[in-house]
């Protein structure tokens, strides 16, 4: 019996380390006077979308668990009489595998899971020390707004950082930083990024999102950015879509996921956004991709905007939006 039970644990101590090795797999927002005209010339293309994320890494983790505790309880069936030295086994896999799912939430919320990069493109990673959580970026070289030749290093991912609010809440703590996550789910944050009113990603106080804080602007305006890094700006944005390379504009901005080329290495994804709306809280996931520049007018600022459906989307820069919505981030590292 002794015999019996140490095989049972070694097995049990097996699926433990198997879960925790899968879990931690590597990682891998306009200006209304200087809109560009970028008119798509090719048909979308689409792909499904992506599936992993750190609580459906739990859920396999613990299916896998299930698994083994159905192995368990027939092995130990079969085996008659039943002794406290095979409820003691029982006990130690159980502690097992709380531990084990425990490792794997904790070693999977360290990355962000990469979205439909470009396999051409050179990526570096970028790790926030607040979080330790993993970002790609690229350097990209194209035309600014003035038609000069400009190199930046931009965020291939959207930032996800802070603490989960309800999007029924206004993101009104400004003791920290909060996030939006789609639906309140966690999992969507792993996967688009989390998604920040205007005044939570310039980190001014949460009053800035209903009265006029122009006068807290700064140059390379920080934000909820790592250090070092800044926030986009319409000028760094006009740089990715006209990168060199780039023949189809918007669309090769956008990940093949999101109906895009991608061939700038930007991997724009449809993240969608938190509406401050009283019927409907989120909206567009996999549909839309919104985003705030660090510019504004009173309640409302001039941010960016893509659809998966518009096959001829004349402009990137669509106007202004509400402060109170949520939307994605994105940094540029200050030169």
């Amino acid at each position: 019996m002794k015999y019996f039970a140490a095989l049972l644990l070694s097995a049990v101590l097996f699926v433990a380390c198997g879960d925790e090795s899968s879990s931690s797999a590597p990682a891998p927002d306009p200006s209304e006077e200087s809109s560009s005209s970028l008119e798509k010339t090719t048909e979308s293309s689409s792909s499904a979308k992506p599936t992993s994320s750190e609580d459906k890494q739990s859920s396999s983790s613990a299916k896998k668990d299930n698994s083994s505790s159905s192995a368990v309880k027939a092995s130990s069936s079969s085996a008659t009489p039943k002794s406290s030295s095979s409820e003691e086994v029982k006990q130690s896999s159980s502690s097992i595998v709380a531990s084990s799912s425990s490792v794997a939430e904790q070693s999977s919320s360290s990355f962000v899971i990469p979205m439909d990069l470009n396999p051409g493109m050179s990526y570096s990673d970028l790790e926030d020390p607040r979080d330790s959580r993993t970002y790609k970026y690229f350097a990209v070289t194209g035309k600014d707004t003035s038609g000069k030749k400009v190199t930046i290093n931009v965020m291939a991912q959207n930032l996800n950082v802070g603490v989960m609010v309800d999007g029924e809440k206004n993101q009104e703590d400004d003791s920290k930083i909060e996030r939006y996550c789609y639906d309140n789910d966690s999992i969507n944050c792993l996967i688009y990024g989390g998604l920040y009113q205007w005044a939570e990603m310039m980190q001014l106080p949460s009053r800035c999102n209903t009265e006029s804080c122009a006068d807290l602007i700064k140059p390379n305006h920080q934000g909820i950015c790592p250090a070092g890094w800044r926030l986009l700006t319409y000028n760094d944005f006009y740089i990715v879509v006209h990168a060199e390379g780039n023949k189809n504009g918007v669309e090769d901005v956008r990940a093949t996921a999101f109906g895009g080329y991608n061939y700038s290495g930007y991997s724009l994804i449809g993240a969608g956004a938190r509406v401050d709306d009283a019927t409907s809280k989120f909206t567009d996931l996999d549909d839309g991709a919104y985003w705030f520049f660090p510019t504004e007018q009173v309640t409302r600022v001039y941010r960016g905007g893509a659809s998966f459906s518009s096959k001829s989307m004349k402009t990137f820069n669509n106007g202004y939006g509400p402060k109170l919505d949520g939307y994605s981030v994105r940094c540029v590292m200050v030169e």
